[in-house]
């Protein structure tokens, strides 16, 4: 869905269309989480079979209005449908003056095609650190924990102590309004920080929180995780997760999926951003799996692991990370041949 409202979308308007996306996500998440509370009061089974089945209603919806949507003017320009593409244009434009954007349109889809195969050139030597940051960037978007702690938030609470109800409406809180501030927070921001700007400072944010975290939790609880936490200690533990989410929020929450488009060259950005698909929904099923295991072995200790994790992501962001926002092409090619590290160092062949 995003590729198709980028693609869809006036070049000037492309970013702002993108945040939207993502800040309608983030009030699904929210309806979604208060609609899970609601149904949880229930005394009778409808609750769960409620929750379970609304989201039918917006499927049906999606499916219905795509039947409606039209190609998007490069698809029908790729496949020889030259016609059809001037005819989209002037429809989602809304003027008949598109011809300078469709001669942009025809010139990179003649670019694309001179192309060759970007599968293929994707393992050449000068694209190498392109492919590892393609698996990097979705690797350590998923090990921010967020996803994770959003999951099972409503076990982790009751885990600590929390009564049904309060671990329940809690997570409603934290991961529904925590990431709608976070993520306006990033339209005001966007234009005064840069991308690298902003992982940097979300990292640390995200580090300092899970450490807090992780330092209540084992304060109240010791090392073997038994007991309830206090009050105090709990109302301290969900502000901090607060700061977590919306730390995750405006930096590896929302660019971790837009960054591709600008750091990856033409050739090979079909490719990469597959794999950045392939390897975060990869990594979000392992998490999914494993996290009430390790919950069981590492107990507080979690919230360090991902505290370390957030460690290591924000190193290496501020290593290897260009700032795609402004650079030229010729700029970011000359960057990538500079990193050494990421085209022949060994603790990276793994990538």
């Amino acid at each position: 869905m995003l590729a198709y409202l980028s693609k869809m979308a006036p070049a000037n308007h492309r970013g702002k269309l993108n945040f939207i996306f993502y800040l309608m996500n983030t009030f699904g998440i929210f309806a979604a989480n208060s609609i899970n509370y609601g149904t949880s009061k229930s005394k009778s089974d409808k609750g769960w079979r409620t929750s379970l089945g609304l989201p039918a209603v917006p499927a049906f919806f999606i499916t219905l209005g795509s039947l409606f949507l039209p190609d998007t003017p490069d698809s029908l320009i790729n496949r020889g449908h030259n016609d059809a593409a001037k005819v989209v244009l002037r429809r989602i434009r809304d003027t008949l003056d598109i011809d300078q954007e469709y001669a942009d349109l025809v010139a990179a889809s003649e670019a694309s095609q001179a192309v060759g195969k970007p599968w293929r050139d994707i393992f050449r030597r000068e694209h190498i650190a392109h492919f590892k940051m393609a698996v990097v960037i979705p690797l350590f978007q998923q090990f921010t924990g967020t996803n994770a702690v959003t999951l099972y938030m409503s076990v982790l609470f009751r885990a600590i102590g929390f009564s049904d109800h309060m671990s329940l409406l809690y997570p409603m809180i934290t991961t529904g309004l925590a990431n709608i501030i976070g993520t306006l927070l990033a339209v005001f921001i966007v234009g005064r920080w840069d991308r690298r700007t902003l992982f940097l400072v979300g990292g640390i944010q995200m580090i300092v929180c899970q450490a807090v975290v992780g330092g209540l939790v084992t304060f109240s609880l010791g090392t073997t995780g038994v007991g309830t936490v206090s009050a105090g200690y709990a109302s301290s533990v969900v502000v901090f997760i607060c700061f977590y989410i919306v730390g995750n929020a405006y930096s590896w929450g929302l660019w971790g999926w837009l960054i591709s488009g600008e750091i990856f060259p033409l050739e090979i950005r079909s490719a990469e951003q597959m794999i950045d698909v392939c390897v975060s929904m990869l990594c979000q099923f392992v998490i999914a799996q494993f996290f009430p295991t390790m919950v069981c072995l590492f107990k507080s200790g979690i919230f360090f692991f991902y505290a370390f994790f957030a460690v290591i992501m924000t190193t290496f962001i501020f290593l290897f990370m260009p700032e795609g926002e402004n650079m030229e092409i010729e700029e970011m090619l000359l960057f990538w041949k500079e990193r050494r590290f990421l085209r022949r160092s060994s603790l990276t062949r793994m990538f």
